[in-house]
C-alpha cells in the first residue's frame, strides 16, 4: 500500500541534477549568443560565450566534486560544447566579416566549425583510453579545447571593441585566426589544461596578487583584459609544447633505465 506511494516520492536528487543544469545554461548561453549576433549586437555576444565558458569549466569540476559524473552529462556536454564554441563563433564570425567573402568566407568559417566538431570527437573518443597514460599527461589536452578556441578566433573581434572596427575587423585578419584555430584543434600539439595545476608554495601570494589586479583591471577594462589574458594563453603554447617534451624525455629514459634493469637481473640468474 505505501510502497507505491514511497517510489513515487523517490526521485533524482538536486545535487546530482545540478551540473547537467549548469551545461543546460551554458547551452542556452550559446543560444543567447547566436541572437546577439544575429543582432549584430557583437559585445552582448561574445559576453555570452564567456558565461558559457564559466559554466562549461564549473559543471565538470561540480560533477566530480558531488560524484554525479554519469554518460548523459558527458554528451550533454559534448553538445553544448559545439554549439557554443563551434556553431556560435562561426555565426559571429561569418556575419561580422566573413560574409564579405561570400562563398570563401563561409568555407572558412565552416571548416572552423567542422575542426571543433572533431576535436570534441577525438576526445569523446579517447576518454576510454585514459587508463594507458602516464600520470603526467593529464596536466595536457591534445590540440586547443574547445573554450579556449572559441576565445582565441574572437580575439580580433575583442579587440575591435578596444581599439576600433578601422583595422581589425578585416576578412584577412578574421581568416587568418580561422585558419590558425582551426589547425590547433585538430593537431596533436600539447596545450596546458590547467585541471590539476599547483601552484608553488611561494608562488602562493603572488598569484593572489596577480588575481586581484586582474580583476581591477577587469572592473574597468573588461575587453582589454579578457584580450590580454587570451593572448597569454596563446604564448603559453609553445611553453606547453616544451613541457610536454621534456616529461616525455624523462619519461621514456625511465623506462628505458627499467627494462636495461630487468635485463641485467635476468641475466645474473643462475640455476641451482
Amino acid at each position: 500500500m505505501f510502497r507505491g506511494k514511497r517510489d513515487r516520492l523517490k526521485g533524482l536528487s538536486f545535487n546530482r541534477m545540478l551540473p547537467n543544469i549548469l551545461t543546460v545554461l551554458a547551452l542556452c548561453a550559446g543560444l543567447t549568443a547566436i541572437r546577439f549576433g544575429l543582432q549584430e549586437r557583437w559585445e552582448p555576444a561574445v559576453f555570452a560565450l564567456l558565461v558559457a565558458a564559466v559554466l562549461d569549466a564549473l559543471d565538470g569540476r561540480i560533477a566530480r566534486l558531488m560524484h554525479a559524473t554519469s554518460e548523459f552529462g558527458a554528451m550533454l556536454d559534448s553538445l553544448s560544447d559545439f554549439l557554443s564554441f563551434g556553431v556560435a563563433p562561426t555565426v559571429l564570425l561569418y556575419f561580422w566579416t566573413m560574409q564579405q567573402w561570400g562563398v570563401v568566407g563561409w568555407a572558412l568559417v565552416l571548416l572552423y566549425g567542422v575542426c571543433c566538431a572533431l576535436r570534441l570527437a577525438r576526445f569523446n573518443a579517447q576518454s576510454g583510453t585514459d587508463e594507458a597514460r602516464p600520470p603526467w599527461s593529464y596536466n595536457f589536452f591534445v590540440g586547443v579545447p574547445s573554450p579556449a578556441a572559441a576565445g582565441l578566433v574572437l580575439l580580433p573581434m575583442m579587440l575591435s571593441f578596444v581599439f576600433g572596427d578601422a583595422i581589425l575587423a578585416q576578412p584577412g585578419i578574421t581568416a587568418a585566426f580561422l585558419l590558425m584555430v582551426s589547425i590547433l584543434m585538430v593537431s596533436r600539439v600539447p596545450t596546458y589544461s590547467f585541471k590539476n595545476f599547483r601552484v608553488p608554495n611561494r608562488y602562493v601570494l603572488p598569484t593572489f596578487l596577480f588575481v586581484g589586479l586582474i580583476a581591477a583591471f577587469g572592473a574597468s577594462e573588461y575587453w582589454a583584459t579578457l584580450s590580454a589574458l587570451t593572448v597569454l594563453y596563446l604564448a603559453s603554447i609553445p611553453l606547453s609544447v616544451r613541457s610536454h617534451r621534456i616529461l616525455k624525455k624523462e619519461t621514456d629514459r625511465l623506462q628505458t633505465a627499467g627494462e636495461e634493469g630487468t635485463e641485467e637481473d635476468h641475466g645474473t640468474d643462475t640455476p641451482r
